[in-house]
């Protein structure tokens, strides 16, 4: 009885007789036949007398040529069946070969089950089939089973074979059919070692892919191309340039397939010489019409910078697809032309081309740029009509805008609802609390993570290292970098800067020093962030010493470096070697002094009491000063009580900037310490009209992994009422000693005058951190506090007596530096 499968394509046969287009080539196939112009054909293709079989074979096969979709290949399978052919292994050959190009393998499948015979082509067209279609698992078993049938692989059995192992990335099954091709003596078929060369590098077997290589007697551009694109794939784009340079020395052309993978590695690599070289062998052989060529071209210009060039090649494309809009809207979000990559999208939408996922990405991450929530939102509502939002990657993207746009909530609220979660995912999130200033909450997010099954990766401690370093959580960030050393990722260059800063800024010089140390390898970041971390700590010596290191190196100087040398000599009181060192800047190393460098020497001679040539090195710096030396000198102003300068610098602040608090708050100190409170008053209406509001102090100390934060007159803690019985006690305790209140500034964060009472009672956030860090701890450990500005007069000499009174280190990061308070002295030695 037939099946339904087999009644299906008599079916399909009753319909196709009716079509006049088989009538007329079956009737001139016949005539033909009859005139003996096929008899080569009837000789290969049939084995029976009957003229009408071998007509109907050639008749089926010649149909077969003109099938363009699966529903033709059924109408000429069903004129197969019904005319009893369906067991010749010629026509169900050429059927399965049909069917595979379509991918439809389930009808290819059951043409081959019903075989009788089959022959090793037969086997190999199946084969060739899953492994190009999938799964590629049954192209592996058939590989096996046609073995068990008797049936012998031959050479065109394994390339086929060998792109099966390496799609599934089966290296161990790789290995075992490289052994049969040895035993069978095919290894040296040029075909078998291309497929060989590929599979290898698909594996990530690259070292054998170049032995295989290697030894092959004879190669073609395939052979070439295959272990380019083996090493493009494997991170190993310099080699493949190489490699890319000896295939065009030993005379062999290179074939679109090379130019794309060497395209590749050159918009990797950055190496746009060596793109533009490609690019004018594209123009010789007449490759630019091709869409796919002029999208990698498109895609190489925009990722080596150049996107002026790649524009140009987009806007000459004759014909443009989703793959070359996509290139240039990310070339430009990627080269930080945020703004014309929402413009090009808006002419995508006019050219009439649905986007897809990678192009709300590219759009996301401008948004990001931009920081225009706005249009980011606009974006997400697309998406989500879209349907794209089950996308982890364009859900990711999402998560980093609505961060980087200050909108963290709406970030974690996508995250929250995210049904997987990579390791992608989870770095945006955390990434995008640092961002925010939320280092807490990064952190929690990073707890999170690592009671999942997603393990965190470097750019996961990149990215959490900085809200260790923000918090100063000394201890929290040792675990991290226990857990950096046991996942081998210490080696990294950038993890190892990041540790670095992150020791710096938690206090702990010696152990930064330690990891600079045991650095295999270093690059001018390394350097810069060392040299830092010293001139922040007051070491201004040792930061010159290590430039010193630095210099006798191949690594040279940037113009970080010297911000970095310049700042360690003024915290230090080091104004002749500042001085040197600024103007060796441009005769030895040719870089040439900004904003910032200028900024640092009129620091280095204001902090040092050299007003008038610091005003004077203003006054003949080339172009016209900013902020940063307009305000350095006005610090200067305060640290030595120069009131008439003071008012002058101020002048030009408010110009600058004119609702920044910092300067107004910096003013009003110069007024207060001169005992000028109707100016103070002045400089307090100003601000409110103004609507200008400073930044409260605020200080945190890490208590049992627990942070906890204060501001000036705060009673909200838990434990408020031990912390001022601890207050009143020390100040006993210091006024015993001769300590004298210092009320002559108004200090940053208290909003009323100054009056002697309130530095006890109410008091401000450090001293109550302090307060607190000695109830809390047991003694003789240090303390270290965090303050969001700089520490005022009065709080820094209570806090020398406080450590000699206690015998304890504290340690006080203000906005400014780091002050290490021991037996009743300070590391700044008074100079900050």
């Amino acid at each position: 009885m037939a099946s339904l499968w087999e009644v299906s394509f008599v079916v399909n046969y009753h319909t196709l007789y009716k079509v006049k287009h088989y009538n007329r080539v079956h009737r001139r196939l016949f005539t033909n036949f009859n005139r003996g112009q096929n008899s080569r054909w009837i000789t290969r293709l049939g084995d029976s007398k009957n003229n009408t079989y071998r007509c109907d074979l050639i008749a089926c096969a010649s149909l077969l040529q003109t099938c363009k979709d699966v529903r033709s290949i059924n109408q000429v399978h069903a004129q197969v069946f019904i005319a009893g052919l369906y067991q010749n292994i010629f026509l169900g050959s050429k059927l399965v070969n049909m069917y595979a190009m379509y991918s439809s393998m389930d009808y290819g499948r059951q043409v081959f089950d019903r075989m009788p015979d089959r022959d090793v082509c037969l086997w190999n067209v199946l084969i060739r089939g899953y492994a190009r279609n999938g799964p590629c698992e049954e192209a592996l078993a058939l590989y096996y089973q046609m073995q068990e049938h008797g049936v012998q692989p031959d050479k065109f059995t394994f390339p086929f074979v060998l792109k099966a192992c390496a799609e599934l990335s089966a290296l161990q099954q790789g290995k075992k059919i490289h052994e049969d091709i040895v035993g069978r003596w095919f290894e040296k078929d040029i075909y078998v070692g291309n497929s060989l060369v590929a599979m290898y590098a698909k594996c990530g077997k690259i070292d054998i892919a170049r032995e295989v290589f290697n030894k092959m007697s004879e190669r073609d551009v395939v052979s070439w191309t295959a272990l380019i694109d083996g090493l493009a794939q494997n991170g190993n784009d310099s080699e493949a340039l190489i490699l890319f340079d000896q295939m065009v020395e030993s005379g062999f052309e290179p074939n679109q397939v090379t130019l794309l993978c060497v395209l590749q590695a050159c918009g990797r690599l950055g190496a746009l010489q060596q793109g533009e070289w490609i690019h004018d062998k594209i123009i010789q052989r007449g490759l630019l019409s091709n869409v796919k060529i002029s999208n990698s071209l498109v895609a190489m210009y925009a990722k080596c910078g150049n996107v002026r060039v790649a524009r140009q090649l987009f806007d000459s494309m004759s014909r443009t697809d989703l793959v070359s809009w996509n290139s240039m809207i990310a070339g430009y979000s990627q080269n930080g032309h945020a703004s014309e990559a929402l413009e090009l999208f808006q002419q995508m939408q006019l050219a009439n081309v649905r986007p897809c996922s990678l192009t709300m990405v590219s759009l996301l991450q401008s948004c990001a740029h931009l920081i225009d929530l706005g249009k980011g939102e606009c974006i997400h509502a697309y998406v989500v009509r879209s349907g794209f939002l089950s996308d982890i990657v364009l859900t990711t993207a999402l998560v980093n805008m609505y961060a980087k746009c200050g909108n963290i909530a709406s970030a974690r609220d996508l995250f929250a609802i995210m049904p997987r979660r990579n390791e992608v995912c989870w770095n945006a999130i955390i990434a995008g609390h640092v961002h925010n200033g939320e280092y807490n909450e990064a952190l929690t997010f990073f707890n999170q993570m690592q009671l999942t099954d997603v393990k965190p990766n470097h750019v996961t401690m990149i990215g959490i290292l900085p809200a260790c370093a923000h918090l100063a959580s000394l201890n929290q960030g040792k675990v991290i970098h226990g857990y950096i050393i046991k996942s081998g990722l210490e080696s990294d260059v950038l993890i190892g800067n990041s540790i670095i800063d992150m020791y710096n800024k938690c206090g702990s010089l010696c152990s930064s020093r330690e990891m600079f140390n045991k650095m295999f390898q270093r690059d001018v970041v390394s350097w810069n962030t060392i040299i830092s971390g010293y001139g922040i700590h007051g070491r201004g010596e040792d930061a010159l010493a290590l430039f010193s290191q630095m210099q006798q190196t191949d690594i040279k100087p940037d113009f970080i470096t010297f911000i970095c040398v310049l700042s360690a000599c003024s915290h230090a009181g080091l104004v002749e070697k500042g001085w040197k060192y600024f103007e060796c800047m441009d005769l030895e190393y040719g870089i040439t002094p900004n904003s910032q460098h200028y900024a640092c020497i009129v620091d280095l001679l204001g902090r040092a009491g050299y007003l008038d040539a610091a005003k004077h090195f203003i006054e003949k710096m080339p172009g016209k000063p900013g902020a940063s030396v307009w305000g350095a000198l006005l610090g200067a102003c305060r640290i030595h009580h120069n009131i008439l300068l003071g008012e002058w610098v101020a002048e030009h602040l408010f110009h600058l900037e004119p609702d920044k608090a910092a300067h107004h708050v910096l003013l009003s100190n110069i007024y207060a310490a001169a005992g000028r409170w109707g100016n103070v008053s002045k400089i307090r209406t100003l601000m409110k009209v103004k609507g200008i509001k400073r930044s409260p102090g605020c200080s945190l100390i890490h208590v049992n992994n627990k942070i906890h934060s204060f501001i000036v007159g705060d009673t909200s803690h838990p434990q408020s009422v031990q912390i001022y019985e601890m207050l009143r006690t020390l100040t006993r305790e210091m006024e015993n000693a001769g300590y004298v209140p210092s009320t002559n500034l108004v200090l940053h964060d208290v909003e009323e005058e100054v009056k002697e009472h309130m530095l006890y009672s109410y008091s401000h956030s450090e001293k109550l951190a302090i307060a607190f860090g000695l109830i809390s701890t047991s003694p003789g450990m240090p303390i270290t506090i965090i303050k969001n500005l700089r520490v005022c007069i009065d709080c820094h000499d209570a806090t020398k007596f406080i450590s000699k009174i206690v015998n304890r280190e504290i340690i006080l990061r203000d906005s400014n530096r780091f002050h290490h308070f021991k037996d009743g002295s300070c590391s700044c030695r008074d100079y900050w």
